[in-house]
């Protein structure tokens, strides 16, 4: 790489220069600014202490030893203390020439090491998948696919929260107002149906809670003493125990839920290599916790209830299991934290959730490590921000959520729109059409949600995110369908790209921008898979495409008379295309071959 061969050139510059050798990683390269001609720049700064002399100077010496003697440098210039490098042309032909014959450019083969396992997803079944669940199956699908990109062995897993105090309220809102409805007798998904009775239930217990401050009681004790809330503790006791009836409504409502959100993730074409559900994990969850009793690691009060105590590292008591014997959050992840290592041995066992969770997952692998689990270390939490709409934020049991299925829907139909209104699909068949409308609607939803850092909280506009100018997925994906566009027309002209054998020409600013652009495809998924920041990838690939877009207008690539310049345009065009699909492959979405 040429920053490699930078660094080690300055390295023996000052050496010969200054009579004293430094590590080869003390060299700080960055991209030259824009406002400044270079294609890379090093600061002189921490040579000064060996060069004793002034910034300007020491960057002038450095930067015509390395003109003289190395082949790859064929210019440079200073401002002030940073020396700016110009690469030469013959560089960065060579440099293409390696990179355009390989369609798998910038992608390493997946390893059989020890894996990666990621949990995203991760839903309740009282209701169904939301605005905030596109973020986080997002997210938890673009990491996975840069992960494997750098190599690594990927395991992708979901935790259904399939028990709990909140499935509960669902279930009983069913038994007391539903009338025995199903999804089939309503018309509903399985998954809104039952998340409609989430709401009821809320609904009736607010009623209940208001009740009883009229009554005289305070608020805490209103909630305490709400018949409703009285009433799904004692569901969630019944489920515990293995109450044939509870049990029974338990599975069947499950199964509506499943059903649905099967269907919202072959729209969203995510997939697992496996799922873990609450209800099989938490009883591992409570052997832990017994265990550390035993040990001494965990105390157990006088009304039945186990604790952790955690103030000596910052924390504060956590519960582990309530009075009643029933579990907590924290109970079943012990369990499904400890079956996940058992089987797959991960290298790193990444949770995908949000930033509300971070004080929970601090707690989770501090919990793991008091109970001598060393592997406990290899736990991250992937820390994302909310997502909200322009109106503000969502509440699952206000009902003011963007339902997922709905928000697919509308981004389709508004692509259709949109697509309609330029013209863009007149002389396409209609199941043509259909599927162009489906790729541009959700390939605009994911690459406005991952084109934002994951720890940053974030507006979510539709109207926004479908404009075909821009940063937009729309954007890019028009990008890629007009290269391929001019390769057809090279094709039916007889064209090849397929030789590829050095071009002796000097190149324009523009094709050399390309290529630059190309060569960082590779550090760009390094640094996405380090950070795990899919935002890397997403920013790249519209700053490729907007590279291509101002070289296609100030260059011919079929009309250049220079038939040999014209089919390097032509490969540059079409190595170009392959990384932009790429790219956008990395995050999950598709790119049309015509619009």
């Amino acid at each position: 790489m040429i920053s490699e061969i930078i660094s080690r050139n300055v390295a023996e510059a000052i050496e010969s220069l200054y009579g004293q050798r430094i590590q080869e990683a003390q060299v700080q390269i960055e991209k030259t600014n824009k406002d400044f001609s270079g294609d890379f720049t090093v600061v002189v700064f921490p040579f000064l202490r060996i060069s004793k002399k002034a910034p300007e100077v020491t960057a002038q010496e450095i930067g015509t030893l390395l003109k003289l003697n190395v082949s790859e440098i064929a210019d440079f210039n200073v401002i002030k203390g940073f020396l700016n490098l110009v690469i030469s042309d013959s560089y960065w032909g060579k440099k293409f020439l390696e990179i355009a014959p390989d369609s798998d450019y910038g992608l390493q083969k997946t390893t059989e090491e020890n894996p990666v396992v990621i949990e995203f997803s991760s839903p309740n079944t009282n209701k169904p998948l939301h605005l905030g669940h596109i973020r986080n199956n997002l997210l938890g699908w673009s990491v996975s696919q840069i992960l494997k990109a750098n190599g690594k062995n990927v395991k992708m897993v979901n935790l259904v929260n399939d028990r709990g105090i909140h499935i509960c309220k669902s279930m009983l809102a069913h038994q007391l107002f539903g009338n025995n409805e199903t999804p089939e007798s309503t018309g509903m998904k399985g998954d809104k149906l039952v998340g409609k009775y989430y709401v009821e239930f809320d609904k009736k217990y607010k009623e209940q809670i208001s009740e009883g401050i009229e009554s005289g009681l305070n608020k805490e004790e209103a909630e305490q003493k709400a018949p409703l809330m009285i009433q799904a503790k004692d569901m969630l006791k019944k489920w515990e125990d293995n109450d044939t009836e509870t049990l029974k409504l338990w599975t069947l409502m499950n199964s509506w839920v499943y059903k649905g959100f099967d269907q919202t993730y072959e729209k969203l074409g995510i997939l697992f290599d496996k799922t873990y559900h609450e209800s099989s994990t938490y009883l591992l969850g409570k052997e832990l916790v017994e265990q550390g009793v035993q040990k001494g690691v965990f105390v157990k009060k006088e009304d039945g209830s186990v604790w952790i105590d955690m103030t000596e590292e910052g924390l504060d008591e956590k519960l582990l299991l309530r009075a009643d014997g029933t579990s907590v959050y924290i109970t079943q992840d012990m369990g499904t934290a400890l079956l996940r290592h058992k089987d797959y041995s991960p290298e790193k066992l990444i949770y995908v959730v949000g930033n509300e969770q971070n004080y929970h997952f601090d707690v989770l692998k501090k919990i793991l490590a008091r109970l001598d689990y060393q592997w406990s270390q290899d736990i991250y939490h992937l820390s994302y921000g909310m997502v909200e709409l322009p109106e503000g934020k969502m509440k699952s049991r206000e009902g003011t959520v963007v339902d997922a299925d709905d928000l697919i829907d509308e981004m389709i139909e508004t692509a259709r729109i949109t697509t309609t209104e330029l013209g863009k699909t007149d002389d396409f068949p209609e199941e043509e059409a259909e599927n162009l409308y489906r790729i541009l609607g959700l390939g605009a939803l994911k690459y406005f949600i991952l084109k934002v850092d994951p720890k940053k909280n974030m507006t979510f506009n539709p109207q926004e995110s479908i404009d075909f100018n821009g940063n937009t997925g729309p954007f890019i994906q028009y990008t890629h369908a007009r290269i391929c566009s001019v390769l057809r027309k090279a094709d039916l002209e007889n064209f090849s790209i397929s030789q590829h054998s050095e071009f002796d020409f000097e190149l324009f600013e523009k094709e050399k921008s390309l290529i630059k652009l190309l060569n960082e495809f590779p550090e760009t998924i390094a640094n996405a898979g380090k950070f795990l920041d899919p935002s890397l990838i997403a920013n790249y690939v519209y700053e490729l495409a907007k590279e291509f877009n101002g070289f296609y207008h100030e260059h011919s690539i079929l009309n250049e008379p220079d038939e040999t310049r014209s089919i390097f345009r032509l490969s540059l065009s079409n190595c170009t295309a392959n990384v932009i699909k790429n790219s956008m492959k990395l995050l999950g979405i598709e790119v049309p071959i015509r619009m």
